[in-house]
């Protein structure tokens, strides 16, 4: 049984390395605010108990069981993030800290509940994927906002940055999940880009288009 100390450096670890195959313990320490002599520390731990390999100076990769034990982790994050928001009505941009906590609840028999009270979800309100219980994933398809041209149009699935401050930006614009986009016009200079939503023109940064998800269903 890991601790929640020990839970936390997988599931960063986890997310890090869909970025790349070896994770550097430099990233890590800049993900939990602490130093990289530190995190080497837990690091050992981790692999001494078989959750990680590690090669200094290399970096650090999950083992199949390090990997199980982060998806369960996801899961029942993101499990916690619906109850939130269906359930008890909590906004978008306030279920992370507080799904923070109820990830290391340890009880399977109420996460296996959990699953089956909220319908099964495949997503979470950020629509990110909900892992079932033998760590699958369902398929997704989407392509970021950036990355669309003048004229594609799609649906709004999910967001790849989680932060309180961009999520209120987006629910202040109205780009929540489900909305239907279309792109107008894209600024050669500065690369913002114009939508249309709900016979609605919004300007956007290149920074916030690039981290919106859509589905897309091709030239309007």
């Amino acid at each position: 049984m890991q601790s929640f100390t020990e839970e936390n450096y997988l599931k960063i670890i986890y997310h890090l390395s869909e970025l790349t195959n070896t994770v550097q313990t430099n990233a890590i320490a800049e993900q939990i605010q602490t130093k990289p002599a530190s995190v080497t520390d837990m690091i050992k731990k981790l692999a001494d108990k078989g959750f990680v390999d590690y090669i200094k100076y290399q970096g650090v990769t999950l083992t199949e069981r390090g990997r199980n034990a982060a998806i369960n982790i996801v899961r029942k994050h993101r499990l916690w993030e619906v109850f939130l928001v269906d359930k008890l009505n909590f906004r978008w941009d306030e279920v992370h800290e507080v799904a923070e906590e109820l990830e290391h609840i340890k009880s399977e028999a109420l996460i296996e509940r959990l699953d089956e009270f909220l319908g099964f979800p495949k997503s979470d309100p950020h629509g990110d994927p909900i892992p079932d219980k033998n760590g699958r994933f369902a398929k997704t398809q989407f392509i970021k906002l950036i990355d669309l041209k003048i004229g594609d149009g799609g649906t709004i699935t999910g967001v790849s940055q989680h932060s309180s401050a961009f999520l209120k930006h987006l629910e202040k614009l109205g780009l929540t999940l489900g909305k239907q986009i279309q792109i107008t016009d894209v600024t050669d200079f500065d690369g913002s880009v114009e939508i249309l939503v709900e016979n609605k023109q919004i300007n956007i940064s290149r920074e916030v288009a690039k981290h919106i998800l859509i589905s897309t269903n091709g030239k309007n």
